[in-house]
């Protein structure tokens, strides 16, 4: 139950109604926009979380009587190029959220004003691009052809032919293209044996994601080592496109369709199959535990591929739960900066990655420092050139918490973050602020370092 002032309930989310002729329509929009604006400028509870909300009250500040009537429609959209869809502001702060009768629901608002210039084309091509993640990762796992991407995406030539054309601002950190793809080298599972236990299927399918199998495939490869340790049977789902995240944050709503066309039929084969369907990127699964349902309430597909979505730690600790989980770990962590991410929040599991991080330090070494706020990187938002600087702003007390030392003057020996892309934003931050860094590791990682399988 929520202790928010003002609502006693728990927050309701009601479906996205995009198909209805109401919701592209423009001034409909200005005018909700403006309902909700003057909520938020009375309250001021979430001016801590993005720039939307600092950015709205500047803009109400800055009129002649203070009020939000006075803000020109034009400039609504400063407001909500800010937002990111991290959904905190619903899931954790504002008390006026359904069933409250204002039925605010600021993220979906923000989602429809860019669904309306997304269809007005004032969205750019180089934004288009990228998220576009698909186009990305083509040359990933190429021989030869990947080195030389990589190499000369280091460059400070193509970093400003990138700044020049994409708008990607030269300082932000990018992901390089893997050698070898995720899906192309992955072990097959040694397991055989299936062992369902009370709350927890005993199979896994496996949805790589983008980023896991053309950027950062040892992610993947240490969750198959983990689920391999634990005798439970996995495969990789035989055929993925991408989850449609990046497409649903630019308000192309069409293209997260196509993606949900192509991705629901082959994972609904598993649900149906009573396989758990594990994600290791926080905004992938959320997208099939909550975006594509609130997008397409009535479709059955979904909602199964819905209720057999896990992150792999609210997995793992499920797994646990039911006493099937090993607990033979060799190997210290010793001191771990771990980073809840926004898209692991909002999903109403708890802070499973923590629960077996601490259930680790039952049988060996490890001081576990948990960090619950936004690293501000929120998908492309802090590698584009107008926002980069304020996504490190944004990170900035995640940046200090995180490379705390402790009593004695130590440092961390890892940094972690179940969102990889704001792992590495973090590590940036670190290095930037000149505070105590650490090499970083996915938490799957730190689970198969404490297994001692790596």
């Amino acid at each position: 139950m929520s202790t928010r002032e003002g609502n006693l309930e728990a927050p309701t989310r009601h479906p996205l109604d995009w198909l209805s002729a109401d919701f592209h329509d423009e001034d409909k929009c200005n005018a909700e926009l403006e309902r909700v604006f003057d909520i938020c400028h009375g309250c001021r509870r979430c001016v801590s979380l993005c720039q939307s909300f600092p950015a709205l009250f500047d803009l109400v500040d800055e009129t002649d009587d203070g009020e939000v009537h006075g803000i020109p429609k034009a400039d609504y959209g400063k407001v909500v190029e800010q937002c990111y869809l991290c959904d905190l502001c619903y899931m954790t702060k504002c008390p006026y959220v359904p069933p409250h009768a204002w039925n605010l629901d600021f993220p979906h608002l923000m989602l429809r004003a860019k669904a309306i210039r997304f269809k007005k084309g004032e969205v750019s091509k180089a934004d288009q691009f990228l998220a576009s993640t698909d186009k990305h990762g083509q040359f990933a796992g190429i021989p030869l052809v990947v080195q030389a991407v990589n190499a000369i995406n280091a460059t400070p030539l193509a970093r400003k032919a990138m700044d020049r054309f994409l708008g990607v601002h030269p300082d932000a950190w990018m992901p390089s293209l893997a050698t070898q793809r995720f899906r192309w080298g992955a072990a097959e599972s040694p397991a055989r044996t299936v062992t369902n236990g009370q709350r927890t299927p005993g199979k896994v399918a496996v949805y790589s994601t983008c980023y896991i199998n053309y950027n950062e495939p040892g992610i993947g490869h240490d969750l198959l080592a983990v689920l391999a340790h634990n005798d439970i049977p996995y495969e990789l789902v035989d055929k993925e496109r991408c989850c449609g995240m990046p497409k649903l944050e630019l308000g192309d709503l069409d293209s997260v369709a196509q993606a949900k066309e192509a991705n629901i039929p082959v994972l609904d084969r598993y649900a149906r199959d009573g396989w758990a369907i594990v994600s290791a990127v926080p905004s992938c699964t959320l997208m099939f535990k909550q975006e594509l349902p609130l997008m397409f309430p009535g479709d059955e597909a979904v909602l199964r591929v819905q209720q057999a979505m896990w992150d792999p730690f609210e997995y793992l600790a499920a797994r646990h739960r039911d006493g099937l989980l090993k607990t033979d770990f060799k190997r210290d962590l010793g001191r771990v900066s771990y980073q809840i991410p926004c898209h692991g929040r909002v999903q109403n599991i708890g802070r499973k990655t923590e629960e077996v991080l601490k259930l680790i330090g039952q049988t060996v070494k490890v001081q576990l420092n948990t960090v619950e706020r936004c690293s501000g990187h929120a998908g492309t938002y802090g590698v584009k050139k107008p926002y980069h600087a304020l996504a490190m702003k944004i990170g900035k007390p995640v940046f200090k918490a995180m490379g705390k030392l402790d009593a004695e003057g130590n440092g961390p020996d890892w940094i972690s973050s179940d969102c990889p892309l704001g792992g590495h934003h973090i590590a940036q931050g670190l290095i930037v602020n000149q505070l105590p860094t650490a090499p970083l590791a996915h938490p799957l990682s730190l689970v198969a370092t404490a297994y001692g399988l790596k």
